[in-house]
């Protein structure tokens, strides 16, 4: 069995039941690996992709014995499965992020992490300064919290509660 290590993901959906495709992509998730602390949902407007419903993220870390492609072929036949077009500027049932694989930088042609524009959304740093303050980003050295204060001011990013009760809350 290969050795198991710590990754973090980010999550969003902005088209159909938000909060009920995040609760479904944790779920897939957890049949192929050890879904650990998970992060509020947080509402926010879409960035850099024009005209489109906002955003429900969060962020969860995961234990896998994966590596950081077979991870990537879990990830992008999740969201396959779960409606997702390849168009990243269009809106989307869900989409999965790997933040962080470990303390690794990897760079290929279709899988770059840390994520490249983690260090600038406020949307993944929050959620993910929640679960994971003290985490260190690999390149800059510098802690999430650390990333999360650099950005200043952070608007539009809005937790809106837990995963279990926004999904109670839509079944009512």
């Amino acid at each position: 069995m290969a050795s198991q290590v710590t990754v973090y993901l980010g999550l969003g959906s902005n088209m159909g039941d938000r909060a009920g495709n995040l609760k479904k992509a944790l779920e897939l998730l957890s049949q192929r690996m050890e879904v650990g602390e998970i992060s509020s949902v947080y509402e926010t407007e879409p960035v850099g992709v024009g005209e489109q419903p906002r955003y429900l993220n969060m962020v969860c870390r995961v234990t896998t014995g994966l590596t950081p492609q077979g991870l990537l072929l879990v990830a992008k036949g999740i969201e396959q499965r779960m409606g997702r077009t390849g168009n990243s500027f269009l809106p989307r049932p869900i989409d999965i992020d790997i933040l962080l694989y470990g303390g690794q930088v990897i760079e290929t042609p279709d899988l770059t992490v840390p994520h490249p524009r983690m260090t600038e959304r406020a949307f993944v740093l929050a959620p993910f300064a929640e679960i994971a303050p003290g985490q260190a980003h690999p390149k800059s050295g510098k802690t999430i919290k650390e990333l999360l204060g650099g950005l200043g001011e952070v608007k539009g990013v809005f937790k809106v509660g837990r995963i279990e009760s926004l999904t109670k809350q839509a079944k009512k």
